[in-house]
């Protein structure tokens, strides 16, 4: 498969996709000021960004409400007391996991809901369970994707088997997740190049959300871009699960569509996400998410280590070999 685009051009089918709230939500549990989440929404605007992903769509009845911020939730009267009816031109997006969302209880009829996108959260042994979900929400009169997680645990043929029903379904997308951080850029082309050939046959795009354990979540990116994948995620300075993600200042500095500026991020940056780092907030590279990444791991036991402030490296590079 030939590359898309170069270094001096611009694809005219790119998204950029803002999930903040959402990935940076499992490192505050979802704790952000009403003031935080408009400002950002506003400043995605200013910047140019596609779709703005607000938070989970979990369900009340697995996760303690009173444990969790309401991104955790995304009910409908919290994303319009942020977004009003969002008469602009960046989309609402949210995640619902197969097995931790109501979906037929908490996800209404699109004609009723300012959200436009509903991605769903899958591992690959989940597949027919997350296409259900996601044929409820094309029903409904939503976009949708299905993000296959953790995809560097998954051999072959069971991604191709994958990538088959999805692509008989009526998703409009699919995902490949770096879950814990473990992919290299050779290994993220020749991934791009097969969801984009089972995808292109079905009129689908393909979405990448990468994780920075080894200081590539940029680099998977750009190269998922480079080989045809259009839909792509970022977070403000990274913000997100252990080592966080492709940061939104980083693509949006690189992207040559004139529509995308990063000067709206850099003013966010200073005002509200250094202040967050301020209050003790913590994510980004470190040695634990490191290992985890090179290891091909959950990051679980990386995320542990940094609460208890492991500086133990070796030890705790040993150690991972009893959970492999």
């Amino acid at each position: 498969m030939e590359t898309k685009g170069t270094l001096l051009s611009y694809r005219p089918d790119i998204r950029v996709v803002d999930a903040t709230i959402r990935d940076g939500g499992l490192v505050n549990d979802f704790r952000f000021t009403d003031e935080f989440v408009k400002k950002l929404y506003e400043t995605n605007i200013k910047a140019g960004v596609d779709y703005m992903e607000f938070g989970y769509k979990a369900s009340k009845e697995i996760f303690d409400t009173n444990e969790f911020g309401i991104w955790k939730f995304c009910d409908e009267e919290d994303i319009r007391r942020i977004v009003g009816d969002n008469d602009t031109d960046m989309k609402i997006a949210v995640m619902a996991d197969v097995g931790r969302t109501d979906y037929k209880k908490d996800i209404i009829d699109r004609a009723d809901s300012v959200i436009d996108l509903i991605r769903i959260a899958t591992y690959i042994n989940t597949i027919p369970a997350a296409i259900e979900m996601a044929e409820y929400c094309h029903e409904k009169g939503y976009e949708t994707t299905i993000n296959i997680m953790a995809v560097s645990n998954d051999n072959d043929a069971d991604i191709d088997e994958a990538l088959e029903l999805i692509c008989q379904s009526n998703v409009d997308g699919v995902y490949i997740v770096d879950s814990y951080g473990a992919i290299y850029p050779e290994q993220m082309r020749k991934l791009s190049e097969k969801y984009c050939r089972f995808a292109e046959k079905a009129g689908k795009f393909v979405g990448i959300h990468a994780h920075n354990n080894q200081q590539l979540a940029f680099a998977n990116t750009i190269e998922a871009l480079r080989m045809g994948v259009s839909y792509l995620d970022v977070t403000v300075n990274g913000m997100g699960r252990g080592a966080g993600n492709c940061s939104s200042e980083l693509l949006l500095g690189f992207l040559k569509n004139p529509k995308f500026s990063v000067i709206p991020l850099l003013d966010f940056l200073e005002k509200y996400m250094l202040p967050l780092k301020e209050q003790g907030v913590t994510w980004g590279y470190d040695i634990p998410y490191l290992l985890t990444g090179q290891l091909n791991q959950h990051p679980r036991t990386a995320i542990e280590a940094i609460k208890q402030k492991r500086t133990d490296y070796k030890k705790f590079y040993v150690d991972l070999y009893d959970y492999k």
